[in-house]
């Protein structure tokens, strides 16, 4: 086993988008941090998310969490630009605005429904999002098929490239003069004097601070440090087709057309536990769907599918909380990685290195769960 010195102010367990978010947060606010990652072999969501960067629909059950998604689409032009200048490397993101599709006349009146309960949930900034009939959606994707009714467009929304975005966020870290170890499973964590020492396959790491952001691994990790954290997984799984010419202007909470010109689509909730496998049934519904909204996706070939598990709470909703028992322990769970990764590294990693979450971050607490908070 190697013994490594205290070489970082703060260790960060996950190399996710999550964890790489705040490690380049905080490694660009001059921490030294070290992100001990177990590699591509973890359960990872961030390998198999979607790539939206999406406000409307997000936080109707939780309006802080409506904000704070808001706040992180309003960041993320800036954090995208910052990041490729660390790096050189673009994260493929673009901010034309979203598009959620309706089949029937009830779903219509259903997101017509969530639009006026959220109108006024950031206040005179407004919620962004507007209902459309076919025309007018027509007008903007003119590629619809005749069952689309309507839609809901929100100028807040925009997509970006997951697996860019996470090669970037590891090369930032690196270039901010800061470590990120792969391979590195983690076996224990211990206190240190008055930091933590994370024991791994790769060795011994030691920190003033400690983020956990692994995923659904923090349910096992969290009692080591005083955390309560609840977390259960639902599959998605997304089809891949062949590249082709750009029809789509915008993304739809459904599809997307990558930089490149592959269609993305998805997505299905299945609770299958921590299976990530690709099942026949559910690939067709999402095919089936998809074609209703898209006609000319059904003369596309299906390159690649995959299935990839999502890290959810209870209610759905992230948890951000600081253990009571163990000064500068952090929890970061969430299972919108893309969406979210602007805010983590920007917003979240400055109240991190100050050693104290935002006193409004208690409505993110896992004592909600316990009816411990407002």
């Amino acid at each position: 086993m190697t013994i490594r010195p205290r070489a970082a102010d703060t260790l960060v367990i996950g190399g996710g988008l999550v964890g790489a978010a705040v490690g380049w947060g905080l490694a660009s606010r001059g921490e030294t941090v070290t992100v001990l990652d177990e590699g591509d072999q973890a359960l990872r969501a961030s390998c198999g998310n979607f790539g939206l960067v999406w406000v409307q629909s997000k936080g109707d059950g939780m309006h802080d969490y409506a904000r704070w998604t808001r706040s992180s689409a309003d960041i993320w032009p800036e954090f995208s630009e910052r990041l490729k200048e660390d790096t050189g490397i673009s994260t493929g993101y673009h901010k034309p605005g979203g598009m959620h599709l309706c089949l029937s006349e009830q779903d219509l009146e259903k997101t017509r429904a969530l639009c006026n309960r959220m109108h006024n949930v950031n206040g005179a900034q407004g919620y962004g999002s507007e209902i459309l009939d076919r025309k007018q959606v027509a007008d903007m994707l003119p590629g619809i098929g005749p069952d689309v009714v309507g839609g809901s467009f929100g100028r807040h929304d925009g997509h970006a490239s997951p697996l860019k975005l996470l090669m970037g966020l590891h090369a930032g870290i690196k270039a901010r003069g800061s470590h990120y170890v792969s391979g590195a499973a983690v076996d224990k964590i211990e206190r240190d004097g008055g930091g933590y020492s994370v024991t791994t396959a790769k060795g011994v790491y030691r920190a003033g601070k400690l983020v956990l952001a692994a995923g659904h691994g923090n349910s096992a990790f969290g009692p080591l440090v005083g955390l309560d954290i609840p977390l259960r997984p639902e599959k998605g799984q997304i089809l891949v087709t062949e590249r082709v010419a750009p029809f789509l202007s915008m993304p739809t909470h459904v599809v997307r057309q990558t930089e490149e010109g592959s269609i993305l689509i998805g997505d299905s909730h299945e609770d299958t536990g921590f299976s990530t496998l690709s099942t026949t049934p559910i690939m067709s519904q999402i095919a089936s769907r998809a074609a209703r909204f898209f006609p000319l996706l059904k003369n596309l070939r299906v390159v690649r599918s995959w299935g990839a598990v999502r890290v959810l709470s209870p209610d759905g909703y992230p948890i951000y909380q600081q253990s009571e028992t163990h000064p500068g322990v952090f929890s970061v769970n969430c299972h919108s990685g893309v969406t979210l990764a602007g805010a983590h590294a920007m917003l979240l990693a400055p109240m991190i290195s100050a050693g104290q979450l935002a006193p409004e971050f208690e409505a993110f607490s896992a004592r909600r769960f316990h009816g411990q908070t407002h």
